[in-house]
């Protein structure tokens, strides 16, 4: 029997035989990827002149997305905002509900869709097997992010995207940036590492 080759890094776990099926994994991974997300969002800095707090968010999509590639990140990122807008405690501090998924951050919750999916396209093609290629997908996932979120709180609050003194970039973009920096710096390192320490082993 042929085994395939491992395209991302969730083909490397081993799953128990009873589990041992496409459709059981893809699920498993999927919850998984947004049941990370969530916990991701429960740390929580606020910042007084914006509605949108520093969180481990995008850590977690990037890493979801890296580590799933684009369909099941995808699916992943899409449950995770849907279980919130049901009333499930998942976005930051524990809130859920529909006027939180709809509302002002809104904007960031698609682009947590869109981001995993392009960082996790990066890695079916992969293109997560070394440091730099691996950081311009986090690269392009975070602008994806900031995008979609600067322009959704521009609209839900009123504002202009970047001209005048309280504009979508300077509440939604400038104060995440060494922050998200930071993240895109450590989470771009996560696949090379783990391709380097487990991949030859199933390759």
């Amino acid at each position: 029997m042929t085994t395939s080759l491992p395209t991302v890094l969730s083909d490397l776990i081993a799953f128990p035989q009873v589990m041992d099926n496409r459709r059981t994994k893809d699920v498993t991974l999927v919850v998984g990827g947004a049941l990370f997300t969530a916990v991701a969002a429960q740390i929580v800095i606020h910042l007084g002149f914006t509605p949108v707090p520093i969180t481990g968010q995008t850590f977690a999509v990037l890493a979801v997305g890296s580590t799933l590639g684009a369909r099941r990140a995808m699916a992943s990122q899409m449950l995770y905002w849907m279980l919130g807008a049901v009333g499930l405690p998942f976005y930051a501090n524990g809130a859920s509900g529909w006027s939180t998924a709809s509302g002002a951050t809104a904007g960031y919750f698609f682009g947590f869709i869109l981001a995993s999916g392009l960082v996790g396209w990066f890695a079916d093609q992969r293109n997560d097997r070394n440091y730099l290629s691996s950081l311009s997908a986090m690269t392009l996932g975070s602008a994806i992010i900031y995008l979609c979120g600067s322009l959704w709180l521009a609209h839900s609050l009123n504002i202009p995207v970047a001209s005048g003194s309280k504009n979508a970039i300077s509440m939604g973009v400038s104060p995440f940036l060494a922050g998200d920096v930071l993240k895109m710096a450590l989470v771009a390192g996560v696949a090379p590492l783990a391709w380097a320490t487990f991949g030859s082993r199933r390759q």
